[in-house]
């Protein structure tokens, strides 16, 4: 892995999602409504959380640090995007794009992780009811939350340097809409076989373990809702679970099909419309999952508005 001079390179052309005029106004305004309803929905979530005495469970602690990270990927991309679809040139500094690879790495790979300590704590929940407040610890979940911010924040740093430190000394345009490994190691003229290893093991390693914990924790789900005699009991169980199964089905989906395929097999405009989805789409869709699906949320949602409205009410007659 040869060290690089970076003189010769000190910015990159994002090529985009396309060069097309008339699409690229589409692309806009459908892309300014997905990241709208992601930054109120996620920071929203956040908000009705911090505000609802009865949502402070390990459940929704986890849902918030969830919500922020969604908010922070899609945060970390967006704008960006939104910004080039009006610029004929779309242009990010060297620094720039080493700070949205962290950035992107961090926060996506902490997603993963929440994903699977969320499974965990859905299987407290169900499998030892009578224990859940003893086991799930305010203290436990913060270290739940805490590491893997840790090592998610440290793998990124490690990847970034060792991405920054390769020579780009041929061309500076990026065959994609934001700054990642895969492309970028496109244009090294470095020998990159030992990142190409690296992204396939660290990507391997992050997925296949937090999703072996999701599997693991739902076998013990499911063995537990079957012991549940009444019908009314396991749907309820079920339906604790319902929106979780779905954000983690498309987040590991989408994940998986992108990153865990060998290098030959790649084609960068597929990866594209990939990454669009599990970068732009999921976080909106993820604070719309489990609000919607939610009972807890939706009534957490209705006594704020309700208590908004009757302090604004009575304020208005006040005067």
């Amino acid at each position: 892995m040869a060290k690089g001079n970076h003189s010769e390179v000190t910015e990159f052309i994002l090529l985009g999602l396309t060069t097309r005029p008339d699409l690229q106004v589409i692309l806009f305004v459908i892309f300014l409504i997905i990241y709208s309803v992601s930054v109120v929905g996620n920071l929203g979530l956040i908000l009705l959380i911090q505000v609802s005495s009865h949502l402070h469970t390990p459940m929704y602690f986890f849902l918030s640090h969830l919500a922020f990270a969604d908010f922070s990927v899609t945060s970390t991309v967006t704008p960006n995007v939104l910004i080039n679809f009006v610029q004929e040139t779309n242009v990010i500094s060297f620094h720039a794009c080493a700070i949205q690879v962290y950035c992107f790495i961090s926060f996506v790979n902490i997603e993963m992780f929440l994903l699977a300590v969320m499974a965990y704590d859905r299987y407290v929940a169900i499998g030892k009811p009578l224990l859940y407040t003893v086991v799930m610890s305010y203290r436990l979940c913060v270290q739940l939350v805490a590491v893997p911010y840790i090592y998610c924040f440290s793998v990124a740093l490690f990847h970034t340097i060792l991405t920054f430190r390769f020579s780009y000394c041929a061309s500076n345009v990026i065959n994609h809409f934001y700054c990642d490994d895969i492309p970028l190691l496109a244009l090294s003229c470095s020998d990159t076989h030992v990142k190409e290893i690296l992204i396939f093991a660290f990507a391997g390693f992050d997925m296949i373990s937090s999703l072996l914990i999701v599997i693991i924790s739902y076998v013990f789900i499911i063995a537990a809702i079957l012991q549940i005699r009444s019908t009314e009991g396991r749907l309820k169980a079920f339906s604790t679970c319902g929106s979780h199964v779905v954000a983690v089905t498309i987040f590991y989906g989408t994940l998986i099909f992108m990153y865990l395929q060998p290098r030959s097999s790649h084609s960068l405009d597929t990866d594209k419309m990939t990454s669009v989805f599990y970068i732009i789409v999921i976080p909106m869709l993820n604070p719309l999952i489990y609000s919607l699906r939610n009972k807890e949320v939706k009534y957490a949602f209705r006594k704020v508005l309700g208590n908004n409205w009757v302090v604004f009410h009575l304020r208005h007659l006040r005067k």
